[in-house]
């Protein structure tokens, strides 16, 4: 990035908006590029101070607090020069003073052309009015790197005089700040020796939950943490087998094999029948921070271009906590109405629609997005073409076999002796159940036994299984139509469909 930024100076792009919430490193790398690369003064206005030389002792220009002063100096000064103005976004949204401020802006874009002078607008979030958006260009300015990182950490152990540490355990303390500030990384790392008096791999944990702070202020992604693995997943051994497979896909082991980063994935199925579920489990099977994006507060219609800076915020929170699963639940109710948003919302559907297919096409962050769909019709097409997603899985209602299965899990997690259980006989009685009803089922007989203050007992969930009509009964039509389409478009997620589809062919 700051290749980048060097280059647009010295090409004597007039403006550049540059997005960061880092000053102070942000400053170091445009006086590094001003001082070796260009020669050039440096200027930094704020709100507070006005105009003042970077690195000088003299005093703010006088009369610069107000932009539009700033930006008539900016014009007079005949040396080559960098302006860096700072957090100057509420000057350019609609309200007092913003259409001066914008036609100064563009007077000096105009008096800068042929010249070595270049405005930087340096702001936390990106907002550009309509009358600049053909004049700027848009840098996000990137988190600090590895071998930044590294440095923040060997700071800390020199001023800590701590032990020195492994190369492995430099390499996981560093690795767990990956997508966190240089202030932030600094913060936490002294927040770990601090509280165990030490830096060792032992901290990690420690630097993860600053992770955990970023995605909560973040306020659009959840951090979700589970403690289920893949044996809470009643049957579906082909999309085990299938995730098992790629349990080290991001390692670097895998990088020197010559495989690609997994994209994502996508869990067609009818509901309750463990979707959900399997993008829990698999986060704890990869080792990877699970992360929720809320499509719901995504959407913002108080401002117009809100909700595209919310996605664009969400995305780039999830690359720079990566490698991580972003995790998508019922993504026909997030997406399916994107065709034909332009009458209801001014075509914020279709706008946030596109912005994310564009991004799954482009992302070389290792984000792998695991997405779940109950109605396959109301999903845009080109969220199905191949090469979108790795792989399309279609879980259907449980087999007999799975059905044990699941009757086996939940018995377990509750009693521990389950032997004078007949599963067979359990699996028989609810036939047609998805594996959130045979649950609920279990449930009811236990409340039932409760409240008569016994045991309950086989008859128990007999009579709440008979008791309960399934969804595959009330939404017949639906799920008939969803397994005629999925028998042809998407990889059965259980081993014995599996098998079959695979002799028959």
């Amino acid at each position: 990035m700051q290749e980048e930024l060097s280059i647009l100076i010295q090409a004597q792009y007039p403006l550049i908006y540059l997005v960061t919430s880092e000053e102070e490193r942000a400053e170091l790398a445009i006086a590094q590029i001003a001082q070796e690369k260009t020669e050039k003064r440096l200027f930094v206005w704020t709100l507070t101070r006005g105009i003042v030389e970077y690195g000088g002792t003299g005093s703010p220009q006088h009369g610069t607090i107000p932009p539009q002063q700033a930006f008539e100096f900016a014009i007079r000064q005949r040396e080559s020069a960098i302006f860096v103005f700072k957090d100057l976004h509420p000057f350019l949204h609609d309200g007092t003073g913003s259409a001066e401020v914008v036609r100064w802006i563009r007077d000096a874009i105009a008096a800068f052309k042929g010249t070595q002078k270049t405005i930087i607008l340096m702001s936390p979030f990106q907002q550009i009015p309509i009358e600049l958006e053909k004049e700027v260009a848009v840098l996000d300015f990137a988190l600090p790197s590895m071998k930044e990182l590294e440095g923040v950490l060997g700071q800390q152990l020199a001023l800590t005089r701590a032990k020195a540490l492994s190369d492995e355990t430099k390499e996981k303390l560093v690795k767990a700040a990956l997508g966190l500030t240089k202030d932030e990384a600094e913060k936490v790392y002294r927040k770990a020796q601090v509280t165990a008096n030490r830096l060792t791999e032992a901290e990690v944990e420690i630097v993860l939950s600053e992770k955990k702070q970023l995605i909560k202020r973040n306020g659009i992604l959840e951090y979700i943490e589970d403690d289920e693995t893949l044996a809470s997943v009643g049957g579906l051994e082909e999309l085990k087998h299938w995730l098992t497979q790629r349990s080290n896909a991001f390692t670097e082991r895998a990088r020197d094999y010559g495989l690609p980063q997994p994209k994502g994935m996508l869990i067609l199925g009818v509901p309750g029948c463990g979707k959900s579920l399997i993008a829990k489990t698999t986060a704890r099977l990869w080792g990877l921070p699970l992360l929720r994006l809320d499509m719901g507060r995504v959407y913002d219609g108080s401002t117009v271009g809100k909700s595209e800076a919310n996605l664009r915020a969400a995305l780039k929170t999830a690359e720079s906590i990566s490698p991580a699963i972003l995790f998508i639940d019922e993504l026909d109710k997030a997406f399916g109405g994107a065709g034909g948003s332009s009458d209801s919302d001014g075509g914020t559907s279709s706008r946030i629609f596109g912005s994310f297919l564009t991004w799954m096409q482009e992302k070389t962050s290792p984000v792998f997005v695991m997405a779940t769909a109950n109605r396959v019709e109301r999903l845009p097409s080109e969220f199905l073409r191949k090469g979108r997603f790795d792989e399309i899985f279609f879980v259907d209602l449980p087999t007999a076999e799975e059905r044990q299965d699941i009757f086996r899990i939940h018995l377990m997690k509750r009693r521990r002796e389950i032997e004078r259980f007949d599963l067979e006989q359990l699996a028989n009685v609810c036939d047609g159940f998805s594996g959130a009803e045979i649950e609920q089922a279990l449930v009811a007989a236990m409340y039932e036994a409760f409240a008569q203050e016994r045991e309950f007992t086989q008859l128990d969930i007999i009579a709440a299984c008979r008791a309960t009509m399934p969804l595959s009964k009330t939404m017949t039509e639906q799920v008939t139509a969803l397994r005629d389409w999925a028998r042809q478009r998407a990889r059965p997620a259980a081993a014995s469909v599996a098998e079959y589809q695979r002799l028959e062919f």
